[in-house]
């Protein structure tokens, strides 16, 4: 919360006062039979005052707003980082789709919280009681009747706020849901076709807004519970105050002001100041569900990044500065290394290996060996229970993580296609790749002949557009462009592909591995015989074949 905004608005709130005391005076100068001059320098008072409270009241809004808006930054920024910190391995992780409506839409709530709430919960505490004591100057019991109702309005929206709460949590955590759903569906459309699930996905859809439409008028509902409480509350508490004035100037009731009789203007600034007793908490009823939705956002946010799997130096990313990489081939050195995912029990045993510079290896083994796991730890991707990785000599931790990952070059078995133009997926916008460069990668991955009457072609997100084996090619041309990688890891690059397509896949990468040292995980005997050598990997021991 911006504390200045805060202040300014609660000083706008208080002008009120000599405002109301203004005009009780007014009016009574003018029961005395005053005329337009007796007046008329109360009333240049009270525009004065109300165009200092419009210019206050603004600033303050302006400032909480600013503020408001750089914690969205920031939490973002947080979000961002965090995202980026986990690993691509970790299939717990949340879907694309929620993760995007968290930062882009969820995250939106936070700035009404900050901004408009916790304002509102400033003023709440302060300009009540400073009014409560204006009132009780002149009369305590009418002070003391604002005292008593005002403190069953916070109570009734507490116990009513815990339940917006959690409908507000249930509702975000639906919206991120239908938003994974729906952006999943899009991308595999050409698939849901082809399988004739068009119209089930469609009624899977519509039911999940049904969800969300239930669970969003649910929050509604309790928003109009909680503002009903106050106005309930607070007419009660300017009636009761309107029925001891009017009886008192009657003089029905003549006790309740200190000794002596209200005077009209006395009376008639209590009676103003009884609504204006009420306002703040008004103001807090009517955004007291931003409070929920900015807490249930926190949350959400705070659930994705919790317990995640995070790649090898997350915690020490930022703090690194950036320096180029050296070039050329990097020695690997594995060293009593258990291949596996941390909390999973492991496939194979202990495992150490050395291999040289430049060297081309193929890793050989049965389906759910560990081959992908493997590859991945080497990257730095998921953090080792024990045993250590030494590139070029340096042991890959904390420190070193990202040093080492900048000589490492990865590509999976299924490579991310953005939305763009195939020369910016080669690239992927880094500062040190020219458009030059991009294209020998792509003359080198074999990528130029099918796309030369498609220069201008612009892909979908997820690669439609592509062929099975153009996508591949385009993940080897990416391979191809990064210079300073002297390591490159491979996983299955010739998988589900035709003989054809593969053996073009193999040749590419081998040229591209000229001068670096390679590790690809296969179950393809052509491209293992490529290979300097095959380490052949079971889950109880290890084989090498030269």
């Amino acid at each position: 919360m911006g504390r200045t905004g805060a202040v300014l608005q609660m000083v706008a709130s208080l002008l009120w006062m000599p405002q109301a005391w203004w005009i009780a005076q007014s009016v009574e100068r003018m029961t005395q039979g005053g005329g337009f001059d007796a007046v008329l320098p109360l009333a240049a008072c009270v525009l004065a005052a109300g165009v200092l409270r419009a210019v206050l009241d603004g600033m303050g809004a302006w400032q909480s707003q600013r503020i408001a808006r750089q914690h969205l930054s920031g939490v973002r920024a947080q979000l961002s980082r965090s995202l980026a910190r986990v690993s691509p391995m970790d299939r717990a992780q949340a879907p694309s789709g929620q993760a995007a409506s968290a930062m882009a839409e969820q995250a939106e709530a936070v700035v009404p919280w900050r901004s408009r709430y916790q304002t509102a919960m400033f003023k709440a505490r302060s300009v009540p009681f400073v009014i409560a004591v204006a009132v009780g100057w002149f009369s305590w019991l009418a002070a003391l009747i604002l005292l008593f109702a005002a403190p069953l309005i916070p109570l009734f929206m507490a116990i009513v706020g815990w339940r917006a709460k959690s409908a507000s949590e249930e509702q975000m955590l639906e919206v991120g849901g239908m938003n994974g759903f729906l952006l999943d569906r899009l991308r595999g459309l050409s698939t849901l076709r082809a399988l004739d699930a068009v119209d089930a996905t469609a009624l899977r859809l519509r039911e999940r807004a049904e969800s969300l439409r239930a669970r969003t008028m649910r929050v509604l509902r309790i928003a109009f519970l909680s503002s009903a409480v106050l106005e309930f509350f607070s007419a009660l508490g300017v009636a009761m105050v309107a029925v001891y004035v009017g009886f008192h100037l009657l003089g029905t009731l003549a006790f309740g002001a200190w000794g002596e009789k209200l005077s009209l203007a006395q009376a008639l600034f209590v009676l103003m100041l009884a609504p204006a007793f009420f306002d703040p908490l008004r103001e807090l009823s009517a955004v007291w569900h931003d409070k929920a939705a900015g807490e249930a956002a926190l949350s959400t946010m705070a659930d994705m990044q919790r317990d995640a799997m995070q790649i090898v130096g997350a915690g020490a990313q930022d703090s690194i500065a950036r320096v180029p990489a050296p070039m050329g081939a990097v020695a690997v050195e594995i060293d009593a290394l258990q291949v596996g995912v941390p909390g999973h029990p492991a496939a194979m045993s202990a495992w150490s290996e050395r291999i040289a510079a430049g060297e081309h290896v193929a890793l050989w083994a049965p389906s759910g060996a560990g081959k992908s796991v493997l590859l991945a730890q080497l990257a730095g991707l998921i953090v080792p229970e024990r045993g250590s990785i030494r590139i070029d000599g340096e042991t890959m931790n904390e420190e070193s993580a990202q040093r080492l990952r900048a000589r490492i070059a990865w590509m999976g078995q299924h490579s991310h296609v953005f939305a763009g133009s195939v020369l910016r997926n080669v690239g992927l916008g880094r500062s040190d790749v020219s458009a030059q460069d991009v294209r020998h990668a792509v003359d080198v991955a074999a990528l130029s002949q099918a796309l030369e009457h498609r220069a201008g072609l612009s892909l979908g997100e997820g690669g439609s557009g592509l062929s099975g084996g153009e996508a591949v090619r385009l993940a080897l041309a990416r391979l191809a462009v990064n210079r300073h990688a002297g390591l490159l890891l491979v996983d299955e690059p010739t998988a589900h592909l035709d003989p054809q397509t593969a053996d073009q896949v193999i040749e590419s990468l081998v040229q591209i591995a000229q001068g670096r040292t390679l590790i690809v995980a296969t179950h393809d005997a052509r491209l293992a015989q490529r290979m300097d050598r095959v380490i052949r990997l079971t889950t109880g021991s290890q084989e090498v074949a030269a």
